[in-house]
């Protein structure tokens, strides 16, 4: 993997040929000029991988694919692409999805708000987040549940969407947590993630967004993801209950 600009926006891919050359160029356009767009293809049955490489060829080292062998899971996506970022020398990264449920052009306003934070949420239940008009009212419900008064209540933070996966991180953060101790994989990752960032001490902000839901393709968030994630807190709190910013690893 050759080198990466400091701002990398990690998106992990599963059958999203639909979305991909939209995405691409939406964020190959955003006024930020050290920015590499890195893929993370869990070898798509639709070709997006193959296509992914085909758009690299033309993007001036702009655009990086990293190809696994099948599907592996969300978190293992995540960890992959922040290892060779990192590993890259990148200072800021991001995490998003590629179903244009989070919109690109929201990226300079999370990386505006790092100036402040070592890691920014996308929120969707701060005061100007939104959800999508067209979910009903059980599933608003449920996604406000889970993230502010179950996970809220187990694990005792402020954090107001603490599953929200549109993500701005500082290098030192992802280094201090020591990336190879994180164990879920599904969307629990990245309440980990949120929860030991701030036991270890780290700055979390959270800045208001607009939560579409996808265009195109199938989504891959149903009610038992959601559960999973609500019951895995338990799991975290007995994990990291007693971590602390003296657990920091190096580079961190």
């Amino acid at each position: 993997m050759s080198n990466m600009t400091k701002t990398v926006v990690i998106v992990p891919t599963y059958n999203e040929r639909e979305n991909l050359p939209r995405l691409v160029d939406t964020v190959m356009a955003l006024p930020v000029s050290d920015l590499t767009l890195l893929i993370v293809d869990d070898n798509s049955p639709d070709g997006t991988g193959k296509m992914a490489d085909e758009m690299a060829a033309t993007r001036d080292g702009r655009l990086q694919v990293l190809h696994r062998p099948g599907k592996q899971g969300l978190g293992r996506a995540y960890i992959h692409g922040f290892k060779t970022a990192l590993a890259a020398g990148a200072e800021r990264l991001l995490q998003m999805d590629a179903d244009f449920s989070h919109n690109p052009n929201d990226i300079p306003r999370l990386l505006a708000a790092l100036d402040n934070a070592d890691m920014v949420i996308g929120s969707r239940y701060v005061k100007g987040g939104r959800l999508d008009e067209t979910w009903g009212v059980w599933r608003k419900l449920l996604s406000w549940w889970a993230n502010r008064v179950w996970v809220g209540l187990i694990l005792q933070t402020s954090v107001r969407d603490n599953t929200g996966g549109f993500r701005a991180w500082r290098r030192a953060p992802l280094l201090g947590m020591n990336l190879d101790q994180i164990q879920s994989n599904g969307y629990i990752f990245q309440v980990e993630i949120t929860y030991l960032a701030l036991k270890l001490g780290y700055r979390v902000a959270e800045v208001p967004i607009y939560f579409a839901e996808r265009k195109e393709g199938q989504s891959k968030m149903g009610l038992s993801v959601q559960i999973e994630a609500a019951l895995g807190a338990f799991r975290l709190r007995q994990r990291y209950h007693n971590v602390t910013p003296a657990d920091r690893a190096p580079g961190g």
